[in-house]
């Protein structure tokens, strides 16, 4: 019991939050931190709930996601030496987002109401506390989760902006990052999923020969084919440029039979300006497994488009 005690006092002292206190400082917290374990899939907190607890993770990781109309968004994650719910400690106000462990998780606990009582009884280490919280929070806000800043300010319109591409309506690449591994476990055990990757054939000699302007409009147009060629089980990415990503539902031949669609359509549209212009596209489609690295479904699709 002894060892197990002093293993989470080394770990908790490395953990920003705490760092800069003294071992007699650490222990003192230590003795109002109450400890948490949770499973796999577990959620600790709720977007919405009041809540009045500060967590800081010491083994694990948590998944830190946002509800938008009946989508699932998920902002990021953190991991051993991160914490969470400092507003909710400061103010008890309800929780901007919902926090889930991904793995099996240990958290130690700081309740508003002990840590009111630090900062009455022990003021010296509730100010290094805050400063570090604070230091902490805006390099977290800052450097990856700008996002979270936004939704906290500007709420639901802010959670969409931040994930969609502007230019088309299409996801955007930080949609894709944060929730491709999840779509994938969640809908390849069930309906079956596939990834495809989408380039527009020889779009810089496009942009050099009709202008950009011009160009836009041929992606606008594209993008339009994509909207009308998928449902809703399918989501549909601009990944930069000319590139985009289809997460598409159901079995492959129903995957591969959109995509050939999708050429199709695409080399069916038409240009006032340009009417005798004709563009295409190349996808590369991979069929995805739950137990299949996402990187691995990444390379498979890529490498299928560059065949195409």
């Amino acid at each position: 019991m002894l060892d197990a005690k002093q293993r989470w006092f080394d770990i908790l002292q490395k953990t920003g939050i705490f760092s800069a206190l003294t071992a007699d400082q650490m222990s003192t917290v230590l003795s109002v931190l109450f400890y948490c374990e949770v499973e796999a899939g577990q959620t600790l907190v709720y977007e919405g709930e009041l809540g009045s607890e500060l967590f800081v993770i010491a083994e694990g990781s948590v998944s830190i996601s946002v509800k938008s109309g009946e989508e699932t968004i998920v902002l990021g994650k953190l991991r051993s030496g991160d914490f969470f719910g400092e507003m909710s400690l400061l103010e008890q106000t309800a929780r901007s987002a919902s926090c889930t462990a991904l793995e099996n998780t240990v958290c130690f606990m700081l309740k508003a109401a002990d840590f009111s009582r630090l900062i009455a009884n022990e003021p010296v280490i509730a100010v290094a506390i805050l400063k570090q919280m604070l230091n902490s929070t805006v390099s977290r806000l800052v450097k990856t989760n700008s996002f979270l800043s936004q939704v906290i300010q500007w709420g639901k319109d802010a959670k969409k902006r931040a994930i969609t591409d502007s230019f088309t309506g299409l996801f955007n690449r930080r949609y894709l990052d944060d929730n491709l591994e999840s779509i994938i476990r969640r809908q390849a055990a069930h309906t079956g999923i596939s990834f495809a990757m989408v380039d527009v054939d020889r779009f810089g000699t496009l942009n050099k020969t009709y202008g950009s302007v011009f160009c836009d409009s041929i992606l606008l147009s594209i993008a339009e084919v994509f909207k009308s060629s998928f449902g809703k089980h399918d989501t549909l990415i601009r990944y930069g440029g000319d590139e985009f990503c289809f997460i598409i539902g159901g079995d492959f031949e129903r995957a591969l039979n959109a995509c050939n669609n999708v050429c199709t359509s695409v080399y069916a549209l038409t240009f006032a300006e340009h009417p005798d212009l004709k563009v295409s596209c190349s996808i590369g489609l991979a069929p995805c497994s739950a137990s299949e690295s996402v990187q691995n479904i990444l390379k498979r699709s890529d490498e299928a488009l560059y065949c195409a």
